[in-house]
């Protein structure tokens, strides 16, 4: 049974750490379906030796599970370019090795590091250190950005907030998140009512809400016109109704 392990991080540009373990038996077989969240990972495979970076996705990116050991760290939102060097733009809906951004001799250091570490959180905290030292720049402007496209504010109004024209506004977004301002919109809409519609069926008792209600509180709550809404805009950004998602 593959295992996965979340540890929260306070880092101002990393979101977390993580790791997913799958058994060799399980390889292939197993499917993650990797939805968009505005974030971009570096990842670590101890087995095949092998870093590489997610970039933040438009779209569902089904991924077959390797075998072993699978190390990670996420950045905050609008924050990747402080840890890979480039805009966040550059890897959009892509899967690059860290050599194709970093310089080779650098990978292969921190590659050599990782191999030397004898378990799973130690490997996680080398891989974030050396991301966290990466010594890039992320826009000081991406958090407001955020706060402001997470209140549904329209992009003529985020450009005056900001002091930006309408032009800089999506270059710096692209820049930072890797998305324009509409994508980033629905981007994070979308992934707030999954984080809702989870607590929800968690919280849930059997003679509770029905789902369907359930996930009109949902539509509601995230800021769509309606669950219909909801529903059109999940199978375009996940591939799969919110219910097969979860």
């Amino acid at each position: 049974m593959t295992a996965y392990v979340e540890r929260r991080s306070a880092h101002e540009v990393l979101a977390c750490t993580w790791s997913r373990t799958t058994p060799a038996e399980a390889a292939g077989a197993s499917v993650v379906n990797v939805v968009p969240d505005a974030c971009a990972d570096v990842m670590w495979h101890r087995e095949s030796g092998r870093l590489f970076v997610a970039g933040p996705d438009t779209r569902a990116h089904p991924t077959a599970l390797s075998g072993g050991s699978l190390v990670g760290v996420r950045f905050r939102p609008g924050r990747a370019p402080a840890g890979l060097g480039v805009p966040a733009s550059a890897v959009r809906d892509a899967r690059v090795d860290l050599d194709e951004l970093w310089p080779a001799w650098r990978v292969r250091r921190l590659a050599d590091e990782l191999a030397a570490v004898p378990s799973t959180p130690a490997a996680e905290q080398v891989l974030a250190a050396a991301v966290a030292a990466a010594g890039g720049q992320w826009d000081p402007a991406a958090p407001r950005l955020l706060e402001l496209v997470s209140r549904g504010e329209r992009v003529a109004t985020v450009a005056d907030a900001l002091g930006w024209s309408e032009r800089q506004l999506h270059r710096r977004s692209l820049a930072a998140f890797g998305y324009g301002l509409k994508v980033l919109h629905r981007v994070v809409r979308f992934d707030r009512a999954v984080r809702l519609a989870r607590r929800a069926r968690t919280a849930s008792r059997p003679n509770g809400p029905d789902r369907g209600a359930g996930l009109a509180s949902v539509a509601y709550e995230a800021g769509y016109a309606d669950q219909a809404h909801l529903a059109r805009e999940v199978r375009t950004l996940a591939g799969v109704p919110m219910t097969a998602l979860l």
